[in-house]
């Protein structure tokens, strides 16, 4: 059997597992090979199925997520290394990339604050947009603390990453350009894709019974930290805007919603102005 021949057969057998199967087994081959896709499907489709590849299948046909498999993500310009007990990042999270850099530009900002950092894909791919910017990433995970630290050494950025444990903000006094943060969202009562609820850690997925309880902590804390003429992003899920902008509206913030690439709502923008409180 060729290489070809084995990724239609694996992505038959994970057709029900994934909605990207195709794609799903051409990742496994190329990380059982130790080659990038690409590699893989210019020249190495007629090889021969390497050892690996159905040990990798059977565990994706398990459920677990295609990321832990090969234990990396792409996100933005950067690819970061993840991990059992880190979350994953999602494109979505993107959004809040896309708006930092349209009211920041090429000049960016100069120090940039990270809540909930897991992976450091927020903070790290802020950084690697402005070269010059420094920031602050915060996880409650020591391992999601290890693995941002070991992905911002890989990517030659730990002079400018402080990855710091802690509970948010909690003993944080500076203030901030941009803030972003990712937080848990997920009503607990809310089903979830198997690959996620399975595997995925519930204390970066869940956030109490309607999935607001870390919008509900981190709305009357943000005056303190976002700087004059900063912005403050927060990720949102895509029935969340009204009630979570009404939690920043009662701290006196004036947010607004901005969708992701599908025209959700994705993402909570506060700017602060220069002049006034928020």
């Amino acid at each position: 059997m060729t290489l070809r021949e084995a990724i239609a057969r694996a992505a038959a057998t994970l057709g029900s597992a994934s909605q990207t199967a195709r794609l799903d087994a051409e990742l496994l081959a190329a990380h059982a090979l130790g080659v990038e896709r690409e590699q893989l499907l210019l020249r190495l489709l007629d090889d021969a199925v390497p050892e690996p590849f159905e040990a990798l299948v059977a565990r994706r046909a398990l459920g677990e997520p295609i990321a832990y498999i090969v234990g990396r993500r792409d996100f933005w310009t950067i690819t970061l290394h993840v991990a059992p007990g880190v979350l994953i990042p999602r494109p979505d999270s993107e959004t809040l990339i896309e708006a930092a850099v349209a009211r920041f530009g090429e000049a960016g900002p100069a120090n940039i604050l990270d809540l909930g950092t897991g992976s450091g894909a927020l903070l790290l791919a802020a950084l690697a947009q402005w070269s010059d910017a420094r920031g602050v990433g915060v996880d409650v995970s020591e391992q999601a603390v290890q693995m941002a630290r070991s992905n911002a050494r890989r990517l030659g950025m730990a002079d400018r990453a402080d990855i710091r444990r802690g509970d948010w903000d909690a003993g944080i006094t500076d203030q901030f350009d941009l803030i972003l943060c990712n937080p848990p969202y997920i009503a607990t009562n809310e089903s979830l894709p198997r690959d996620v609820a399975e595997h995925e850690p519930a204390s970066a997925l869940y956030a109490g019974t309607d999935g607001l309880d870390a919008y509900r902590h981190l709305a009357p804390r943000l005056a303190e930290r976002l700087a004059p003429g900063g912005l403050a992003l927060f990720e949102i899920g895509a029935s969340q805007g009204p009630a979570a902008m009404e939690l920043f509206r009662a701290q006196g913030h004036h947010p607004s919603s901005i969708p992701d690439l599908a025209g959700r709502d994705r993402c909570i923008a506060i700017h602060r102005s220069l002049t006034t409180a928020a």
